[in-house]
């Protein structure tokens, strides 16, 4: 469907490029997929993204979609099939509220515990475990954020659960308390494993020393700051 039509500009570990995978697949829509070798930045990539210069860029009928959610959003307009979206003009809020809380608060929080020590790291910890019971009550005791079935909020936050293992592992340190956050746990799991999700996600192997990797250029950098 449009295949020739629809590309992507995306960073085979970027969770925001992830997004827009995993809603144009649920779409069913055929893709050209443009790996983009961060931090460089191709030409191309800067004349579809002037202004914030980064990926995910999708590309439809010659005419660029930045920002991931915004780009989700495009998709499911776009593409009635299978919507993201739900009718009801509350329950979309709701949906849209879950995924930007994500990247207003759960992502800076995040952050801060992987690139900070001590003293610093445990508030931004206590805010971190602050988020995850927020997130918790937002399930409302639902199987997903979109109900009964994975919606918007779960399709662009699914990534966190595989971050938030990947960053427990190579930080030794426990950024998520599932007896505190039983549903949330939950769902962290169970997202990851539907197939479509799953079949996605960035080898473990190759996505683990690549956060190896980062984690030590920003500890480093705090260090000699």
């Amino acid at each position: 469907m449009d295949g020739k039509e629809v590309k992507l500009h995306g960073y085979w570990a970027s969770p925001f490029a992830l997004r827009v995978i995993w809603s144009l697949k649920i779409k069913g829509v055929e893709y050209d997929y443009v790996e983009e070798n961060l931090p460089e930045k191709s030409p191309l990539l800067l004349q579809y993204n002037p202004v914030y210069k980064k990926i995910p860029v999708l590309v439809h009928h010659d005419k660029p979609i930045a920002e991931s959610l915004v780009i989700m959003e495009y998709i499911d307009e776009t593409w009635k099939q299978n919507p993201l979206l739900p009718q009801d003009p509350y329950e979309r809020a709701k949906a849209r509220f879950w995924a930007k809380f994500v990247d207003e608060k759960c992502i800076p929080a995040n952050m801060r515990v992987f690139r900070s020590t001590g003293e610093e790291q445990q508030k931004a910890l206590t805010e971190v475990r602050e988020n995850w019971k927020l997130m918790e009550n937002g399930l409302e005791g639902k199987h997903f954020f979109g109900g009964e079935h994975m919606g918007f909020a779960d399709v662009a936050n699914a990534w966190l659960g595989y971050w938030t293992r990947i960053v427990q592992e190579v930080m030794g340190i426990k950024l998520i308390d599932e007896e505190s956050v039983p549903l949330l746990a939950k769902w962290f799991r169970d997202i990851l494993e539907i197939p479509l999700i799953k079949e996605s996600l960035p080898p473990q192997d190759k996505f683990l020393a690549h956060i190896k990797a980062h984690h030590k250029a920003l500890t480093a950098t705090g260090a000699s700051s």
